[in-house]
């Protein structure tokens, strides 16, 4: 009995332990955070630049001496090279060889400045991912606020237009209301109810985003420990109009330099294929006999040698390769001119965005709470006999519309507000946020 109520007692404290760490409570902050670390596709890009590494290393080594070992052992079986009345028996013998090399030529050294530049647009890319990550996070933070907050106002509202549908049951049952306006609550009943049952099923579908980013289990419970009204701060987030626009802290600009740059060692890597190899060797060889006597060898202990290697003819190939990479890197250079325009025209189109984009989410904050004011003035009247079912139906109506139209204008706010950030590169999330 002891022994089964002690298993019942672990088994009580270790399932509240593993059911504990399948929620998370997390502000925005703390969301950002947590994604930066557990993301995948930023795993990825973390990989992404230990393998530029490993290549870039793997360049260098192919300019650094080269050093192997061998042994070989040779027997003849008794055999002896005869010279007329002279012989010499070939014995068994064995041979110990080192031999150090090294090769260097142009095309090597453009290689290791070709992964540096390839291992420094990995770094860049993987902050552009962390950055794309966290704003992406940012985005659904708010949109599950935001759908939160409409599904608890449409929640109210169905709870109080049941109420009235019920009211104006009773009233028709004591004949003081037709059944045509108990009919017409009910479906704006059935039309709210749709409402609450779409957002809900808009909230399942973020969450479940977010689970991906935040690289949680699907089963994995999440709370977000911040609303809607405590996170949003127009003021704030106006104040990135005001930033000035530096192409150098922009990663997308950052990475089309460095692609710039690739394109151009490219005309120096094709270049110094007309270049000549150096190449020089040293070569160590001990050879010992296992007969009684030493036989013939022509091997020398010591081996030094040199080479220099010039490429005369290669029928164009070469000449080709160079006037490719040529004609790529002027295409690359028109490239990068237009790309640092449309930066500058995309930053003026962002703010003209953001400016448009909060005076919509002004208009409709105050739209939304006009539209929740005069349905509840209209339910007042309905039930005090002023106003009809057909005002409730059109007020409801009127509030849906108006709830709705307010989530877009507030994502649109949002969304404009991140867009602006990841082009200035600059982040207004904090830990007190």
């Amino acid at each position: 009995m002891k022994k089964s109520v002690f298993f019942l007692l672990l088994f009580s404290v270790t399932g509240g332990c593993i059911f504990a760490q399948q929620k998370v409570s997390l502000t925005l902050y703390e969301a950002q955070a947590y994604a930066l670390e557990h993301n995948r596709t930023l795993m990825n890009a973390s990989l992404d630049i230990k393998s530029a590494e490993a290549t870039r290393w793997k360049s260098i080594a192919t300019m650094l001496p080269q050093a192997s070992a061998s042994f070989d052992y040779s027997n003849f079986c008794g055999f002896e090279m005869n010279f007329g009345a002279m012989s010499i028996p070939m014995n068994p013998s064995g041979s110990l060889t080192a031999k150090a090399s090294v090769a260097v030529n142009g095309v090597m050294v453009v290689n290791t400045q070709l992964s540096k530049i390839a291992l420094d647009m990995a770094q860049v890319t993987q902050q552009k991912t962390e950055q794309e990550i966290a704003n992406q996070v940012k985005s659904m933070y708010y949109s599950i606020l935001t759908m939160e907050k409409t599904d608890s106002l449409l929640a109210m509202n169905l709870n109080n237009l049941r109420k009235l549908h019920q009211f104006t049951e009773n009233s028709v049952k004591v004949g003081i209301a037709e059944q045509t306006d108990a009919d017409k609550l009910l479906v704006q009943v059935a039309e709210m109810e749709t409402s609450v049952n779409s957002t809900q099923r808009s909230l399942e579908i973020l969450y479940n985003s977010l689970r991906l980013q935040l690289g949680l289990s699907a089963d994995t419970e999440i709370e977000l420990t911040q609303t809607i009204d405590n996170l949003l701060n127009p003021e704030a987030a106006l104040k990135v109009l005001t930033v000035d626009f530096d192409l150098n802290n922009n990663y997308s600009y950052t990475l089309l330099k460095q692609a710039t740059k690739l394109s151009e060692k490219q005309v120096t890597l094709n270049a110094w294929n007309y270049g000549p190899t150096l190449s020089a060797f040293y070569q160590y060889t001990k050879k010992t006999y296992f007969g009684k006597e030493e036989g013939f060898s022509n091997t020398p202990p010591n081996l030094v040698g040199f080479s220099l290697s010039l490429p005369i003819f290669s029928s164009g190939v070469n000449y080709s390769k160079l006037v490719e990479s040529k004609i790529a890197y002027k295409k690359q250079l028109n490239t990068f001119t237009d790309t640092e325009e449309s930066l500058r025209i995309n930053h003026r189109q962002l703010r003209y965005n953001l400016s448009s984009a909060y005076e919509s989410f002004e208009t409709q904050r105050k739209n939304i709470e006009v539209s929740q004011r005069l349905f509840d003035n209209t339910m007042r009247k309905y039930e005090k006999g002023v106003a009809s079912s057909l005002e409730v139906t059109s007020s409801a109506t009127s509030l849906i519309v108006a709830q709705n139209s307010y989530v877009q204008a507030l994502m649109g706010f949002v969304s404009a507000q991140i867009a602006l950030e990841q082009l200035l590169n600059v982040n207004n999330t904090t830990k007190n946020n």
